[in-house]
């Protein structure tokens, strides 16, 4: 028995989610679903978790998980829309306690911040079951604390740490980033046997196709992984030198304020719309 895994790219966000499911049987799993949205209008679509569910639909399946590897800061999470269409538990990693306390800080949000909003939160080495199969939970941490990958019958889904090989890895400037974390949990994921796939979260090709699959073998080329020869010390300076020239994902207030509430969306005010809140300062000079 084998399982199947469907890739789906967002291209406005170079985000891959997945429905995998068990060959044999009907139960399936959601990873990383994306919510379309314009920043400029305010308006969200359901357009891309549409696919998803029509894909689980036409199969006949039955939803039981939807995961998220983390709360994103590039694109709001559908895992709430695909809840009410089709049932299952949303599931993250328990590190999203100490992500929603800073934003809930940072952003004056009225909410709890002890997890509350998702239906289950994984800690290392947890199992859920997904018909005959396992996911193994695996924390990854670096880009952000809650970082979660998902082993399943030699399938990694490893959220934003690998990029594709000639793409390098993830951005560790976020609150309860780690360049010396990240580079951890990379040469964890490498520990794997040679032939594991690792799906990414997100692919940035130029002239290529969108690659949502590559191998323990062939991240263990990572080009920053070579640019710093294996040493923790020369990663962390290549990953910090890199993350000081990136601008910030302009869509991470918005995503924020979504996902760390398992995709629920703010209470409507007294005018009867719902309202997402944006930091303001001002700098001289």
């Amino acid at each position: 028995m084998s399982i199947h895994i469907e890739s789906f790219y967002h291209k406005d966000t170079s985000t891959w989610s997945y429905v995998v499911h068990d060959e044999d049987g009907y139960d399936c799993a959601v990873v990383d679903p994306v919510l379309d949205f314009d920043l400029s209008s305010g308006v969200a679509r359901y357009d891309s978790a549409l696919k998803l569910i029509e894909y689980i639909k036409q199969n006949k399946l039955h939803l039981q998980w939807i995961l998220e590897t983390h709360a994103h800061a590039d694109h709001l999470t559908a895992a709430q829309f695909i809840k009410q269409q089709l049932g299952g538990q949303i599931v993250i990693g328990a590190g999203i306690k100490d992500v929603q306390k800073h934003f809930a800080e940072h952003l004056n949000l009225d909410i709890t911040t002890d997890g509350s909003q998702f239906d289950t939160l994984l800690s290392a080495g947890d199992r859920i079951s997904l018909g005959n199969h396992e996911f193994i939970a695996h924390p990854t941490p670096g880009h952000t604390d809650d970082s979660m990958s998902y082993e399943i019958d030699g399938n990694v889904f490893i959220g934003d740490t690998f990029f594709h090989p000639d793409t390098g890895t993830a951005r560790c400037d976020f609150p309860g980033g780690s360049a010396k974390k990240l580079f951890k949990s990379l040469n964890f994921l490498t520990s794997f046997p040679d032939d594991y796939n690792l799906w990414l979260c997100h692919d940035y090709p130029s002239e290529r196709e969108p690659i949502a699959k590559t191998t323990v073998s062939e991240q263990k080329h990572n080009i920053h992984f070579k640019q710093s020869e294996g040493q923790v010390d020369a990663y962390a300076e290549l990953r910090e030198k890199r993350d000081s020239t990136l601008a910030v994902p302009k869509l991470i207030f918005p995503s924020i304020q979504v996902n760390i509430r398992a995709g629920q969306f703010p209470s409507d005010e007294s005018n009867g719309r719902k309202y997402l809140k944006l930091p303001f300062s001002v700098t001289e000079g």
